[in-house]
């Protein structure tokens, strides 16, 4: 089965390659990554692919949906242009960092059966949603709704070259992440936020591998 609408973008169609080249499949989740993507941009008046980092976006998921929305915008983990907030939704926040505006695009409620009326005679769900989502028209698709984000973004962003020490660990805190308990500096992890804690034996020793 071609995964491809004939009747998809051409330039729609190029960000979907580009995608399915990075999984070596096409899927829903894709296509709602690249489609976001761009009518997120497309709302505060951006162009895409960004080269610079004028535009910051808050993916609500990872996996491939996350890949969608970085291959339809050029932003990026790398660049700090895209970051994960893991709420398990697929949604995505876009910021317009100069003007400081935000919006955040979602899935309309029921995209999964409106997917139906564009792919008559097939009863497959996935595969409606894979035929569907290519074409169907963003307001059909999508919400887009205007937000505040709940912290400043000079706060989110922090400024280069920017470090200090834990006080307590000793390890080193980038981009203004630490916290200040009681008069000391300490990372998030020694203040009592961390994702992890450490096993009973936990000194690894580091060894050379071959190359």
């Amino acid at each position: 089965m071609n995964e491809y609408n004939p009747l998809i973008d051409a330039k729609i169609r190029t960000m979907l390659e580009i995608s399915t080249a990075r999984h070596s499949h096409l899927c829903p989740r894709q296509i709602l990554g690249v489609r976001i993507g761009i009518v997120g941009a497309a709302a505060l008046g951006m162009e895409i692919p960004r080269r610079d980092k004028d535009l910051l976006i808050f993916v609500e998921t990872d996996g491939c949906f996350a890949d969608g929305v970085e291959v339809s915008t050029g932003c990026s983990m790398g660049h700090r242009t895209l970051r994960l907030e893991d709420v398990g939704k697929i949604a995505a926040t876009f910021v317009n960092v100069p003007r400081e505006e935000a919006v955040r695009v979602a899935p309309r409620f029921d995209v999964r059966e409106r997917a139906h009326i564009y792919t008559p005679g097939e009863d497959r769900h996935y595969f409606a949603q894979l035929q569907a989502y290519q074409i169907m028209p963003a307001d059909e698709l999508l919400t887009v709704e205007r937000v505040v984000l709940m912290r400043p973004i000079a706060e989110i962003i922090s400024r280069h070259g920017v470090r200090v020490n834990c006080d307590r660990c000793g390890e080193e805190v980038i981009n203004e992440r630490e916290m200040i308990i009681e008069g000391r500096v300490l990372c998030r992890s020694c203040a009592g936020f961390s994702y992890y804690e450490p096993h009973p034996l936990a000194a690894i020793t580091c060894q050379n591998q071959p190359l």
